[in-house]
């Protein structure tokens, strides 16, 4: 560990990045964009997790740790990983903090308390990539490469993976619905893929050349999608089988990675393909787009992003080396 990186140390390495000028007022409220700098240079921050208001984890693709973020104070703490880790995605709850170790084969969990850290390892080679919780507190995650989606039941520590049908399909999100049922973009294909009584079912979308990458599952049950191929949002119905899909503001050049959903069961996500990157929400009851509103910093690529009811916010990590926050308030 290497301890608590305090508000002045944030600003000696470029500061809270606040710009009132992004922000959004209209019939949509007021989107306000703010950043703070992570103080560990090029680490590709991302990933972000809510636990309170007073810490929000993410981790450090390539500087190999899991952080925790105070947004009041600005200090930032550090847990290192091994060298090689790689992670990916994290997620925590009252029995410490998980990890997807994407390049060394495991899915961690860190005890913040003692700062200890418990490997668990997977039956076969793989890189744990998009992480998510069920009710019970086990969890469903992808492996792109491997061509895999994996269990953990994290009650007895056991590991199981599925084999997805379609070869090269790379899963790569990892959403679980209200219900439990997982669901997963497969990035390489143009198909969705969910897990009913212990098999992979497949779901084609309508264009062939679309590369879902992302998703959201809003109370009614919908899967939402971005195609970052194709820059569309696509939604797609299990009751009816039904997908519907509209083009995003950039069209061709959006390439919409980050996604997620408000409280009122809008769809948000970050088009990466334009510099600055930027956020869009959309209506599905008028079928409309909000405003885009550019990133401060201007982003990089957004990879990832969940929503905090409580703060009704956005949070996400940079590759410009920030994490971030896109809070709605009207």
């Amino acid at each position: 560990m290497k301890g608590i990186a305090s508000l002045a140390m944030v600003l000696m390495v470029g500061g809270l990045l606040a710009m009132p000028e992004n922000s959004q007022a209209d019939s949509w409220g007021e989107l306000e964009i703010t950043e703070w700098r992570v103080p560990w240079k090029a680490s590709r921050p991302r990933d972000p997790w809510v636990s309170s208001p007073e810490r929000v984890w993410f981790v450090g693709q390539q500087g190999d740790y899991v952080a925790a973020l105070d947004p009041g104070s600005g200090d930032f703490q550090r847990y290192d990983l091994e060298t090689g880790t790689g992670p990916h995605t994290v997620i925590a709850d009252h029995r410490g903090v998980w990890y997807a170790g994407n390049r060394a084969q495991h899915i961690g969990r860190l005890d913040p308390s003692s700062e200890e850290i418990e490997k668990i390892m997977l039956p076969a080679p793989g890189d744990a990539h998009s992480m998510d919780f069920t009710r019970q507190g086990d969890i469903w995650f992808t492996l792109p490469r491997a061509n895999q989606l994996g269990f953990l039941d994290a009650g007895n520590r056991q590991v199981t993976l599925y084999d997805v049908p379609t070869r090269g399909a790379y899963p790569y999100a990892m959403i679980v619905g209200t219900d439990d049922r997982p669901w997963s973009a497969l990035l390489g294909t143009h198909k969705l893929a969910t897990v009913t009584r212990g098999k992979i079912e497949e779901i084609e979308l309508p264009r062939a050349e679309a590369r879902p990458r992302r998703l959201a599952v809003t109370s009614d049950g919908s899967v939402w999608y971005v195609d970052y191929a194709g820059g569309y949002l696509g939604r797609y119905d299990p009751d009816n089988g039904e997908v519907d899909e509209w083009r995003a503001p950039a069209a061709a050049d959006s390439k919409p990675y980050a996604m997620a959903a408000d409280d009122r069961g809008r769809p948000w996500f970050v088009e990466t393909g334009v510099q600055p990157n930027r956020f869009v929400g959309f209506d599905p009851e008028t079928e409309t787009f909000s405003e885009p509103v550019d990133i401060p910093s201007g982003g990089g690529t957004v990879r990832h992003m969940v929503f905090d009811a409580e703060s009704r916010s956005f949070w996400f990590g940079t590759d410009a080396n920030t994490i971030g926050r896109a809070r709605l308030a009207e």
